[in-house]
């Protein structure tokens, strides 16, 4: 993500680059990002928390199961495929 140096007043908010006027205003250095950057930079967090809420459903279903007792092959394979198809499913919605 690139920045756009700038120079902000810091009375009227006038926004100015890339260097300050000899105005009356009094300007201070401001980090300017362009607004599609930004979109984009919400976009792949908000798919980013979307995953992370999915893959720590699978945690918390590992955490969570005790299999009955003879069982834990079959729970284990169970778990597995189903963090198999999670991972696929959390993979698809970020492409």
């Amino acid at each position: 993500m690139d920045y756009v140096k700038a120079w902000q007043c810091i009375g009227c908010g006038m926004i100015e680059a890339p260097q300050t006027c000899i105005g009356v205003c009094e300007y201070r250095k401001a980090d300017l990002v362009y607004a599609f950057d930004y979109q984009q930079a919400l976009e792949q967090a908000a798919a980013a928390l979307r995953r992370a809420d999915v893959l720590e459903g699978v945690v918390r279903q590992l955490a969570c199961t005790t299999p009955r007792n003879g069982e834990w092959e079959r729970s284990y394979r169970a778990l597995q495929e189903h963090a198999r198809r999670v991972l696929g499913l959390a993979t698809e919605a970020l492409d």
